[in-house]
């Protein structure tokens, strides 16, 4: 299966146990203590990364935007972070080790990101699919790219992919997403991973989960993805943006122990019989038994016979070896027939 390899030196790899994703989004409120015990959280619960926003006032909306909604300035500007801001943060992330990432909506901030934060990969938004000179832009940096594909079809996709590849860059993990906060289980289509996988089986295939709950994240490990993207929260009854939709602590180690077990239970495609299975065919198979009092020099028929536990005897399989054979000694009904019961 795909793989790809970070800038810190991990693999995403496809039916492994997921790369876990706590996206942070703007759940801080604009203040970093709250950012920074995110941070330790994500990392006491065993998330692999915390991703932020890289975004600004400037960098996020237009003028002509601000001019028919002023307010919406203010709103953006309380919830960013400075560079100085994510200097601190990144700093943090390595004292306690764990990977930080971004997504950016510049191209100062990828150069931020990848000159200054060291970010393992650039997480490139749904919104982002279609942005061409953006997208070649990050791929010429020679940097792991994870993309988002919310609100895009299959032909948008396609020309992302193909833009990325162009540059000669194949560090890429596609993410199947869908752009709604919070998805109806409806809405899901969790094929689609199934679908990008078939389509692109050089890249590695993951999910950015918008839903309630884990059961989705962990069908979605059931199906291979590589990576697990989820909006995270320390309390999701404060107001902000999407941070009703997020998933506190609790739940989300809940979730991350959930696709662990299931990235372990897939196991192999092989079919193999362990030695601990093995030990169960005595208890559990049924071996050959008399059906009915059979006396010395009965000529054994189907009819004579029935199949019961334990497996310690002639198993039914081997029903051939019986039939048509005399007993040289009395049968009770009900007792395993052996071998040595026969002429």
């Amino acid at each position: 299966m795909a793989k790809i390899k970070l800038n810190d030196g991990r693999f995403l790899e496809d039916f492994t146990k997921p790369y876990f994703i706590a996206e942070v989004n703007s759940s801080h409120n604009g203040n970093i203590e709250t950012a920074k015990r995110m941070i330790a959280k994500a990392k006491e619960i065993g998330c692999d990364c915390v991703k932020f926003q890289s975004w600004s006032a400037e960098s996020l909306y237009s003028k002509t935007y601000y001019d028919a909604n002023p307010i919406s300035k203010r709103i953006v500007s309380k919830f960013a972070f400075s560079e100085e801001q994510f200097l601190e943060i990144i700093d943090y992330c390595r004292e306690i080790d764990i990977a930080f990432s971004s997504t950016p909506y510049s191209e100062r901030e990828v150069d931020f990101l990848l000159e200054k934060g060291k970010a393992p990969f650039i997480k490139i938004a749904s919104m982002d699919i279609n942005n061409y000179p953006f997208l070649e832009y990050i791929a010429k940096k020679d940097t792991a790219i994870i993309l988002s594909t919310g609100m895009s079809t299959f032909e948008e996709v396609e020309k992302a992919v193909s833009i990325i590849k162009s540059t000669g860059n194949n560090r890429l993990a596609l993410l199947h997403c869908i752009s709604i906060y919070p998805v109806d289980y409806e809405d899901i289509n969790l094929n689609n991973i199934l679908s990008l996988r078939k389509k692109y089986s050089e890249y590695a295939i993951g999910f950015s989960d918008h839903s309630i709950g884990y059961e989705i994240p962990c069908a979605a490990t059931a199906f291979g993805s590589c990576v697990i993207e989820k909006h995270f929260t320390l309390d999701k009854t404060k107001i902000g943006m999407d941070n009703q939709m997020a998933t506190e602590p609790d739940e989300f180690k809940k979730m991350i122990e959930c696709c662990g077990n299931v990235a372990v239970a897939l196991g192999s495609d092989k079919r193999n019989v362990s030695d601990k299975e093995k030990s169960m065919l005595v208890k559990m198979r049924r071996s050959i038994i008399a059906k009915r009092d059979l006396p010395v020099g009965t000529v054994i028929s189907l009819k004579d016979l029935d199949y019961k536990r334990p497996g310690d005897g002639i198993s039914p399989a081997e029903v051939c070896l019986l039939v048509g054979k005399k007993l040289n000694k009395d049968i009770k009904a009900d007792y395993l027939i052996r071998k040595e019961d026969i002429e």
